[in-house]
């Protein structure tokens, strides 16, 4: 068994019953809210670095009328940190046989940033699977982000600074918990909700055996032309109903980004969360959760 989260933590009495799936001989972690009502269920799909503990001001709330699911993608969170080939096709065939599992029923599939990329690869290349999508940020593809000379300069330096030995060498400093607390008040709007809980939250992850050799994998991945979708490409490809969740202070990526893939889907509500970074679910969750429950009744709940 992979190492239980404390269930001292205040956040974890938040979440749902957590349990463990085997997949392709991986061991990955999940949680549940069960409802009684018989509504499309939410499946939750967290950013990079993250893990199903995010949304504990989420889960709860949006489970009073259908049941929803946190899925901790491989490599992060309580999920096994395997020697895999990472990318979205990977966490895609993921999230399909997790719902082929335990579901089977037509689902919201609700990402946030690099779950973002995950769920709308997943909407369209199984349709089936999902009948609506809530994205909260979605991260431009390789090809998008190289139009730019300057991320394409990033990215250089970043597949330069991907060498595993000194990824391997810097591992201890970048799980150190002050240093993801300066990369958590980057992300965020309100320095204040970078609390000792939200750290805690990243901090712990990465402690896990095979952590450091899933962060070279990533960071090789990363600039892979394959590793998230082309979002320019795939978002008018879908015909579900979309809604797209943005903090208009968000400095991982800018709204701009966001207005640009806005107007690409006529199916696709754009709606900017004021005084909220990267992290607008867990910055503004009260906002957040109400904009989710006004699009599902407004696009996925039959009128009365």
């Amino acid at each position: 068994m992979l190492p239980q989260p404390p269930s001292t933590q205040p956040w974890y009495s938040k979440i749902g019953a957590q349990r463990d799936w085997i997949w392709r001989g991986w061991q990955i972690r999940y949680t549940y809210i069960r409802s009684g009502a018989d509504r499309t269920p939410l499946v939750f799909l967290h950013g990079f670095g993250s893990a199903i503990g995010q949304w504990r001001y989420n889960l709860q709330p949006l489970s009073e009328d259908r049941t929803v699911y946190g899925l901790d993608l491989l490599g992060f969170g309580a999920s096994q940190k395997a020697p895999a080939e990472y990318g979205v096709e990977l966490w895609m065939a993921q999230v399909y046989d997790f719902w082929r599992s335990f579901i089977q029923t037509p689902i919201v599939l609700v990402g946030h940033s690099l779950g973002g990329a995950v769920a709308l690869a997943a909407a369209a290349s199984y349709p089936e699977m999902v009948q609506g999508l809530v994205l909260l940020t979605v991260p431009p593809s390789v090809q998008e982000r190289s139009s730019s000379k300057l991320q394409a300069l990033g990215a250089s330096m970043e597949t330069a600074f991907a060498s595993p030995l000194l990824l391997r060498s810097l591992f201890p400093l970048f799980r150190r918990p002050e240093v993801i607390r300066k990369g958590l008040k980057l992300a965020y709007a309100n320095k204040e909700m970078v609390t000792e809980e939200l750290v805690a939250l990243f901090a712990d992850p990465p402690r896990d055996r095979g952590a450091a050799g899933v962060l070279c994998r990533l960071f090789r991945a990363k600039n892979r032309r394959d590793y998230t979708p082309n979002v320019k490409v795939t978002l008018p490809q879908l015909e579900m109903p979309i809604l797209m969740l943005w903090g208009k202070q968000d400095r991982v990526i800018p709204l701009d980004w966001g207005r640009k893939l806005a107007p690409l889907n006529p199916k696709l509500e754009f709606v900017e969360i004021e005084n909220a970074g990267h992290c607008a679910y867990d910055e503004c969750p009260d906002i957040v959760n109400h904009q989710i429950i006004t699009w599902l009744k407004s696009h996925l709940m039959p009128p009365l």
